[in-house]
């Protein structure tokens, strides 16, 4: 009988061992459980990476050949250190730390010990690797520029790093991914998918053929070419203007939302981030505080809109009802707030709507702003409506763009002023500064290009984007970018506003940077600029801002140009907003006097004084 149920028991627990092995093998089975097999060497195949093309079809970003020493640890056997540190152009104590890193990763799994050979450097060690076991070199490419410009919209690729690799099982120790830009917006896009070979090994360490006849493994699929809204030339171009200045200029089609350039001064060659230089030249360019130029101020910074921001307190107050295009306001050079006089530099008079745009009179927009907020029995209720009609521009929001980055802006509301003066306790004249583009508001050159182009559109924009085509399927763009977004104020109010833009170049403060053959609306503006040192607040050299769209009748570009310790708007960013105007509408430069003037002028000397490159605060928020 014990016999009997001993041998019970051994059947049994035979066939659940038999039972359970068949079900792992045969239902449970999968692809992944081979990395765990030390039996299984894995051998990727890269694709390239999809290319990237301008507006007009135009090359931006290519590929190059490059090589990588790749390591297998486990396989490693006795070797020459310093002979092979020497092939490698490394030092041994680099050598000995690439090497734990990659034990640290697996000791079966290849690692990436050097990166990026060039092909001079692959020819001269190709035919020494069979001397090293368990070292090898595989074949990649690397990104490849046409252009010296657009680092900030291309963006860069560097190595995966232990955040990426716990993050994403797609990736694997030595692979690049996309950084910043659309590099890293359309990385799943542009990096294609890696193929596999699954090679089964002996006990003896060797290779005896394809595991599974080749059953598991992939090939690689291409990375998808893309089309970005950029116009290369005028990115160029734009980039050559902001030689020895700095700012942000964004331009739109106004039609589309299609952005045309996107520019960032100062900025960088984007082939610097390429080969085995990159992390020397990266920390390089990212540690430069003064002038940071891998910030892209496009769309982070964060300044004061200054006088453009006039144009959108004159559409509110027309579409609440407060004034109309013939209300006056008698600017004395300048206004009162309280017994304080603040300044104006229109030369004083009798303004009206169209004047006071064109010639760009605080005293008008401070005395329409009060209107807006008198029109309500409490100054919550005005701020709401306020609140809510400069929201409709997308200011103050992020606008659902397809970058990887941006700033918000602000459009403060009632209870941002609550926190600062208390419930109740703060009027119109309060926040004056906001009737004029100061104070509080705040904008990136993005927002005001966009706000630009809603103006443009008589009261509607697109969701400003940098995709226009994916491969040859316009239909993988996000259908958001197609549809307009209209603002709260009524079409009917946008005409005289905008004839008061169009006579800001006709007989107002741009009117020395007209454009022949081209009808243009536009706005100067000056931003008061500040910086506190040891508490003391300090007034330094304004900022220039100009936004315009044009043709008038048609609009095919509205654009935003804004550059730091640039004097007042007409100076610098009127000039610059002018040119690049001229140049996408005509396709080559009519105005040689401004052209030469803002490429041999620089503000150099406006930076080199002191604190001009340190963090300050300008109305209180951080620049």
């Amino acid at each position: 009988m014990k016999k009997l149920l001993l041998s019970s028991i051994i059947v049994i627990i035979g066939f659940t061992f038999i039972g359970r092995l068949s079900y792992l093998q045969l239902f449970r089975f999968s692809p992944d459980q081979i990395l765990d097999d030390p039996a299984i060497k894995k051998i990727y195949d890269y694709p390239e990476r999809g290319y990237v093309y301008d507006r007009h079809g135009e090359l931006m970003v290519g590929n190059q050949p490059a090589y990588d020493v790749m390591v297998i640890p486990r396989d490693v056997k006795p070797l020459d250190t310093l002979e092979f540190c020497q092939l490698l152009s490394i030092d041994k104590t680099s050598f000995i730390n690439k090497m734990a890193r990659a034990r640290r990763y697996s000791p079966r799994l290849p690692s990436v010990l050097v990166p990026q050979l060039s092909k001079e450097d692959y020819a001269r060690l190709q035919e020494k690797m069979r001397h090293y076991t368990g070292f090898y070199i595989q074949k990649r490419s690397l990104r490849y520029y046409t252009t010296n410009s657009a680092a900030n919209v291309l963006g860069y690729i560097s190595e995966v790093n232990e955040r990426d690799l716990q993050n994403n099982p797609y990736y694997v120790a030595g692979e690049l991914k996309g950084r910043t830009g659309i590099e890293k917006q359309y990385e799943e896009v542009l990096r294609g998918r890696k193929g596999v070979l699954h090679i089964q090994k002996d006990r003896f360490n060797r290779d005896i053929g394809p595991y599974k006849n080749g059953k598991l493994d992939t090939l690689p699929e291409q990375g998808k070419e893309i089309h970005i809204t950029i116009d290369k030339k005028l990115q160029e171009y734009g980039e050559k203007l902001m030689h020895g200045k700095r700012g942000g200029i964004v331009a739109i089609d106004p039609k589309s939302g299609e952005i045309l350039a996107m520019i960032s001064g100062p900025t960088y060659d984007p082939s610097l981030l390429v080969g085995r230089d990159r992390s020397k030249n990266y920390s390089k360019l990212h540690y430069d505080t003064i002038s940071k130029p891998t910030w892209d101020r496009s769309i982070l910074a964060e300044p004061s809109p200054g006088s453009p921001f006039k144009t959108l307190n004159a559409l509110v107050a027309l579409q609440e009802g407060v004034i109309d295009t013939d209300t006056k306001f008698r600017c004395y050079n300048g206004f009162y707030v309280g017994n304080v006089k603040r300044g104006c530099h229109c030369g004083g008079g009798v303004r009206n709507m169209n004047s006071g745009i064109y010639q760009s009179c605080n005293a008008y927009f401070a005395g329409t702003f009060r209107k807006i907020y008198g029109k309500y029995a409490t100054t919550d209720e005005g701020m709401d409506v306020w609140e809510k009609h400069m929201k409709s521009f997308g200011l103050g929001q992020y606008l659902g763009t397809d970058l990887p980055t941006g700033r918000p802006g602000r459009i403060p509301g009632k209870e941002y002023y609550d926190r600062a003066y208390g419930d109740n306790r703060w009027a119109s004249s309060f926040i004056i500064s906001n009737s004029i583009g100061q104070g509080e508001v705040a904008a990136t050159p993005l927002q005001l290009a966009n706000m630009t182009a809603a103006i443009a559109n008589r009261g509607y924009f697109y969701t400003p984007h940098i995709i226009k085509r994916i491969g040859g399927n316009t239909g993988a763009i996000d259908p958001k970018y197609t549809e307009p977004r209209y603002t709260t104020i009524d079409r009917e109010h946008f005409e005289p506003v905008i004839e008061g833009m169009a006579n800001v170049y006709k007989y107002g403060t741009g009117r020395w940077v007209q454009i022949p053959e081209i009808n243009i609306a536009g706005k100067t503006g000056t931003v008061e600029n500040f910086v506190r040192v040891n508490g003391e607040r300090m007034q330094l050299t304004d900022h220039s801002v100009f936004v315009a769209f044009a043709p008038v009748e048609n609009p095919k570009i509205a654009l935003a140009v804004y550059i730091e310790n640039g004097y007042y708007g007409s100076r610098y960013a009127g000039h610059i907003a002018s040119l690049l105007i001229e140049k996408y509408i005509k396709g080559e430069i009519t105005r040689k006097d401004l052209e030469k003037r803002m490429l041999e002028k620089t503000l150099e000397h406006e930076y080199a004084k002191p604190y001009s490159g340190e963090p300050f605060k300008i109305n209180e928020y951080v620049w």
